[in-house]
């Protein structure tokens, strides 16, 4: 949604915009590689007026509405998987403390590991149906794994009342047990399960946050999303269902 219409592809190269972080980013990015994560892209260059050239990663993107083939049980496990595997990735790699990272979506808590923060549909590539890597990593910052796993579930379980739900996913997804299928992939520990629904309400509460700042600023892709989707009474509802279902989803994850 930032950067619509300025992300070009030229062969096996990706060019965008640059984010402010780009250099730690760069960084960060080929010491993943390093420590045998291959499933993100690999920086190549930053240009003279503010881009960036990444590699090209092949697969398919789910766009939304999102298709039935993304939100499969299959699809939905592995990006707990994958999500894993960056992490135990990126726990063995310093974080820049020079570096201004972004703290909008940003686990308040902070931490020690760089979380990407905005593990949505639009950004991971599948190829036979599973999570095969992560982009756009712009809104990385260091967190708690579990703020990372509470972020991605509420993209892709999702952690939405089924009205709010209906705008984009498919019908009659059951959330308490692909909240369980997710942390099952990931390999959540007890501890952070029972910790994981206050830690979604926790994102959410930082997403409508994220959202309110680009609508006051006039960003016209928000706003206009904004009005489709409900408005603000779409994010009370939103919020007060996590809030009386805390219990179901704990039930869950511990079943």
């Amino acid at each position: 949604m930032v950067n619509v219409g300025a992300v070009f592809r030229h062969g096996a190269v990706v060019e965008r915009p640059a984010p402010r972080t780009a250099r730690a980013l760069h960084a960060h990015l080929l010491a993943l590689a390093e420590h045998g994560f291959d499933a993100a892209p690999r920086p190549i260059r930053l240009t003279a007026d503010g881009r960036e050239q990444l590699t090209f990663i092949p697969g398919d993107v789910a766009l939304p509405p999102f298709p039935h083939w993304a939100m499969t049980e299959t699809a939905l496990r592995s990006v707990g998987s994958l999500l894993r595997r960056l992490h135990d990735a990126s726990a063995a790699i310093a974080v820049d403390a020079c570096a201004e990272w972004p703290r909008s979506l940003a686990d308040p808590e902070g931490g020690t590991m760089l979380c990407h923060n905005d593990v949505c549909p639009e950004n991971v590539v599948f190829r036979d149906g599973r999570a095969a890597a992560l982009i756009d990593f712009d809104l990385a910052a260091p967190g708690r794994a579990v703020w990372d796993v509470a972020m991605t579930a509420r993209y892709w379980v999702p952690m939405l009342d089924p009205t709010s739900a209906a705008y984009l996913h498919p019908a009659g997804l059951d959330a308490p047990t692909r909240l369980r299928i997710l942390a099952d992939g990931y390999g959540l520990s007890p501890q952070e399960r029972a910790e994981l629904p206050g830690v979604v309400e926790q994102a959410t509460a930082a997403c409508r946050a994220f959202v309110a700042d680009r609508v006051a600023e006039g960003d016209p892709v928000y706003t206009k999303a904004l009005s489709e989707r409900g408005g603000w009474q779409r994010w009370d509802r939103i919020q007060e269902w996590l809030g009386t279902h805390r219990d179901v989803f704990t039930a869950a994850l511990s079943s």
